[in-house]
C-alpha cells in the first residue's frame, strides 16, 4: 500500500469523527436526548424537572464536554461508578504514558533509521511505499540494528517500571474498597451446590443440619434456591409487563385520566395488583416446609445460600473440601446479590466441567471458522485478486481514487462489521459455561475476546490470510519467531487504517451513541412515550478491555518494526480516555461491582505483548545476522518474564481472594460498633430470587433488573414479549379473581 492510500484512509476517518464529535455536543443539548446522553444522571433524577425551552446556544457546538470529563477527579468517578470503572481509565492512563515515550523514541529516532536503511534515491513522500519506514528497509548485517536494540530496552524497561507502579496503586485501591466500602451480604455468604440427599428428610434440614455439626459456632442461616415453575415465570412476567404498561400510560393518557382512573392502563386492574400478587405468592413460599408442593420442589433444589455469622467464618467454608468427596457439598464464595447469575445456579455441579470443556471446543472453533473473512479482508488490500474476485470492477479500479478507498480503507471497515458478532457469541458461550455471577460471566467473555481479537485479527491478519502460513506456525513453532519477523513490517499499513477505523471512528461512534439515537428518536417521535430512567446501560467491559489491550499489542509489536503506527495510537488512547470517562459519568450505570479484578488480565496482556515483541525482534537480529542484538534480546526477554512472575508473586492474590487480617478486623470493628446484629437481619433478606419491583413509581430506585447488558437484544425482544404477557396476565388475574 502506498502512502497515498493510508491517507485517504486516514482523511474519511478524520473527517467521520469531526462529524460525529460535532453532532454529538450538539445532540446532547436537546432535552428530549437527555435519555441517551445522560442516562445514568437521569436514572439518579438529575434531569427530571428540566425544562425544555429553545436557545439558539442548543444549536452550537462546544467542547464544554471535554473539560468536564477530564477535570472530574478519579475519587468521584469511583463513588459513581465503581472501582471497576477506575481499573478501566488507569488502563489508558498507562497507555498514554509508555506510548508517549515510545512515540517519541521511534518516531524522532527509530523511523530516521529506517527510513535511511538502505542507499537509494527516495520519491515523492506520498508515492513512497509505507515498507521503507519498516525495519525491513534495513539491510543484512547493519549496525544501525543495535538502535532498535536499544529502544526496546528503554520501551521495556519504562513498560515494565508503569506496570509496577499501576499494579501497586490499584492494589491499594481494591484493598481500601474491601475495608471502606458498605458491609457486603457476599462476604458472609457461601453457595453450596451437589448436596447429596437424604430419604429420611427434607434437604431443608439436611443443609441445616450439616452446618450446625460441622460449622455450629459460626453458622448463621440459609436460603434454598429453587427452580422456577410456571407460577413463577409468571409473576416475573406480569411484573414485567407492569413496568412496560407504567411507562405506556406515562405516555399515553393525560394527567387528569391518569390521576381518575388510577390503573396501570391496560389491564383494568389496580396498578398495585401484580405487587399484591406477587407478595402472596412470596407468602406462600415461606409456608410450612411440611406442605406436599414444598416438599416436592426441594426434590429439584440445586443448591443453597449459607449465611455465616463472621467474614472470616464465610471465607473459610467456601476455600476448604466440605466432604471428603470432592464432587459433594461444593462451596464458592457467593457474589453480592446482585451479581447473582440465578438462572445458572439450577445447573448441576457434575455438568460443569462438561460444558466448559463445550464452550472451550466451540469457541476455538469459531475462531478458525473466522479466518474465512479474514482472508477476504486481505485479499481486498491485494489489487491483483480484487480483480479476479470481481472481474465487473475493472473499470472502477482504473480510478485512482477508488483504488486507496478499496484498498486502503474498506477492508478495515469489513473487518470492524465482521467483528460486532462476536461479543454476542462469546457471551452466550460465558453463560453456557455455567458462573454463577454476572461478573463472572463477564470476565469469561472478556478472555474469550481478548484471545480472539489476539489471534484473528492480529496473528491472521500477520500471516496474509494463507492458511497454509498458519499451519506452518502450528506445526513448526520454531520458526515462528522468523516467520513473524518477515511479515510483521509488511502489514503496518493494514492496522493503522485498522486502528483509524476500529479506534479513532469507533471511539467516535460510541460517544454519539448512534443506535441508542436512533431508538430513542422512534420510540419517542414515532410512538411518543417519555423517558424511561429504569432502562439505562451497564459499560460493556467484555467489549471495551479486550478493544484497547490489543491496541497497546499493536503499539508494542509494531514499536520497532513499523513505527509510523505510535502517533495514531497515542491519539486513540488520548482521545479515549476522554470520551469513556463522559460516558462512565452520565451515559452507564454501574450494575454489579467487581472488585477491580480486570486488571490482572489487563498486566497479564501486556506483558505478553512485551514478550511477543522482543519475540518478533528477536526473530528480525536474526534475519538481519546480528548476533550481539540476539543475545541481549534473550537477556531482556527472560527479564520481563521474571518481572511478571513477580508481580504476579507479589499482588496477584490481593485480586483473588481476601486476607484474613483484613476480614477479621472488619468483623471485629461491626461487632463493637454493634452494627453486626443489622447484619445479620439484612442477610436474611439479602437474596431473593425473583425481588419485588419498584412499582414503577417516580421515586423509586432503578430496579436491577432493568439495567439493560444488551440494548439491541431488548429492543427486539421487548414488543413480542409485552403482547404475549398481556394476554398471559389479564386472563390469569382474570382466572385467579373469579376463584375467590
Amino acid at each position: 500500500m502506498e502512502l497515498a492510500a493510508l491517507l485517504t484512509s486516514a482523511g474519511i476517518n478524520i473527517s467521520l469523527c469531526i462529524l460525529f464529535l460535532t453532532l454529538y455536543s450538539i445532540l446532547r443539548k436537546q432535552p428530549h436526548n437527555f435519555g441517551v446522553y445522560f442516562g445514568r444522571r437521569l436514572a439518579e433524577e438529575k434531569f427530571r424537572d428540566q425544562v425544555d425551552y429553545f436557545s439558539f446556544e442548543r444549536l452550537l457546538p462546544t467542547a464544554g464536554w471535554i473539560v468536564k470529563a477530564y477535570w472530574c477527579t478519579e475519587e468521584e468517578i469511583r463513588r459513581v461508578a465503581g472501582l471497576d470503572s477506575v481499573v478501566f481509565l488507569r488502563l489508558f492512563i498507562f497507555s498514554i504514558r509508555i506510548f508517549s515515550i515510545t512515540t517519541f523514541i521511534c518516531v524522532f529516532i527509530v523511523l530516521p533509521v529506517n527510513y535511511h536503511g538502505q542507499e537509494m534515491s527516495h520519491t515523492h513522500i506520498p508515492e513512497e511505499s509505507l515498507n521503507v519506514y519498516t525495519i525491513a528497509n534495513l539491510k543484512e548485517g547493519s549496525r544501525k540494528l543495535w538502535v532498535h536494540c536499544v529502544a526496546l530496552y528503554i520501551i521495556t524497561i519504562a513498560a515494565c517500571v508503569l506496570l509496577y507502579q499501576e499494579y501497586k496503586y490499584l492494589s491499594r485501591k481494591r484493598l481500601a474498597h474491601i475495608t471502606g466500602s458498605t458491609p457486603n451480604p457476599g462476604h458472609f455468604a457461601v453457595l453450596v451446590r451437589s448436596i447429596p440427599k437424604s430419604g429420611n428428610e427434607l434437604l431443608d434440614d439436611t443443609i441445616r443440619n450439616f452446618f450446625v455439626n460441622y460449622h455450629g459456632a459460626s453458622y448463621l442461616s440459609h436460603q434454598m434456591i429453587y427452580r422456577k415453575g410456571k407460577l413463577q415465570n409468571f409473576v416475573d412476567n406480569a411484573e414485567r409487563a407492569y413496568r412496560k404498561f407504567v411507562r405506556v400510560k406515562l405516555s399515553v393518557f393525560d394527567q387528569n385520566v391518569r390521576s381518575s382512573l388510577n390503573r396501570c392502563g391496560l389491564c383494568g386492574v389496580r396498578a398495585s395488583s401484580f405487587q399484591l400478587y406477587r407478595n402472596k405468592f412470596v407468602d406462600a413460599k415461606k409456608s410450612d416446609l411440611t406442605d406436599p408442593e414444598v416438599v416436592e420442589a426441594q426434590k429439584d433444589c440445586p443448591g443453597a445460600i449459607v449465611f455465616f455469622k463472621t467474614r472470616y467464618a464465610a471465607i473459610v467454608a467456601s476455600q476448604v473440601l466440605q466432604s471428603s468427596n470432592p464432587m459433594l457439598w461444593v462451596t464458592n464464595s457467593a457474589p453480592e446479590p446482585r451479581d447473582v447469575y440465578w438462572s445458572n445456579l439450577w445447573i448441576p455441579y457434575r455438568q460443569i466441567w462438561l460444558r466448559k470443556i463445550a464452550t472451550l471446543s466451540g469457541s476455538v472453533f469459531f475462531m478458525f471458522v473466522f479466518i474465512v473473512p479474514v482472508a477476504f479482508v486481505q485479499s481486498m488490500m491485494q489489487l491483483d485478486q480484487l480483480k479476479k474476485m470481481f472481474p465487473h470492477l475493472k473499470g472502477t479500479l482504473k480510478t485512482s481514487f477508488c483504488v486507496r478507498v478499496i484498498t486502503g480503507y474498506l477492508p478495515s471497515v469489513v473487518l470492524l462489521l465482521s467483528l460486532y458478532t462476536v461479543p454476542p457469541l462469546m457471551m452466550r458461550f460465558s453463560s453456557i459455561e455455567g458462573s454463577i455471577s454476572r461478573s463472572g460471566r463477564k470476565t469469561s467473555a472478556c478472555t474469550k475476546i481478548l484471545f480472539f481479537n489476539i489471534w484473528n485479527v492480529f496473528f491472521v491478519n500477520v500471516l496474509s490470510g494463507s492458511v497454509l502460513n498458519q499451519l506452518n506456525v502450528l506445526t513448526r513453532p520454531k520458526d515462528m519467531p522468523s516467520m513473524l519477523a518477515e511479515l510483521v513490517p509488511k502489514q503496518a499499513t493494514f492496522f493503522i487504517t485498522y486502528v483509524l477505523t476500529s479506534g479513532w471512528a469507533s471511539l467516535c461512534s460510541e460517544i454519539l451513541q448512534v443506535y441508542n439515537l436512533v431508538y430513542n428518536f422512534f420510540r419517542r417521535c414515532i410512538f411518543g412515550y417519555q423517558d424511561d430512567p429504569g432502562y439505562v446501560y451497564s459499560f460493556p467491559y467484555h467489549t471495551e478491555v479486550p478493544k484497547v489491550l490489543l491496541f497497546n499489542l499493536l503499539g508494542f509489536t509494531f514499536s520497532i518494526m513499523a513505527p509510523l503506527i505510535l502517533p495514531f495510537l497515542l491519539v486513540y488512547f488520548c482521545l479515549g480516555y476522554l470520551v469513556y470517562r463522559n460516558q462512565i459519568l452520565n451515559v452507564y450505570y454501574p450494575k454489579y461491582e467487581m472488585g477491580g479484578k480486570l486488571w490482572p488480565i489487563m498486566h497479564n496482556t501486556m506483558v505478553f505483548s512485551l514478550v511477543l515483541t522482543q519475540i518478533i525482534a528477536l526473530g528480525v537480529f536474526t534475519i538481519k545476522n546480528s548476533p550481539v542484538a540476539t543475545g541481549f534480546t534473550i537477556i531482556l526477554l527472560i527479564g520481563t518474564i521474571l518481572f511478571n512472575e513477580y508481580c504476579r508473586q507479589r499482588f496477584a492474590r490481593i485480586f483473588n481472594s481476601f486476607s484474613a487480617q483484613d476480614l477479621i478486623e472488619l468483623d471485629r470493628e461491626d461487632e463493637q460498633s454493634g452494627r453486626m446484629r443489622e447484619i445479620h437481619e439484612h442477610l436474611l433478606d439479602a437474596y431473593c430470587q425473583s425481588p419485588p419491583g419498584s412499582g414503577g413509581g417516580d421515586n423509586d430506585e432503578v430496579p436491577i433488573e432493568m439495567i439493560l447488558e444488551d440494548p439491541a437484544q431488548e429492543a427486539s425482544n421487548s414488543s413480542q414479549e409485552l403482547c404475549d404477557t398481556v394476554q398471559e396476565v389479564a386472563g390469569s388475574i382474570q382466572e385467579h379473581i373469579e376463584e375467590k
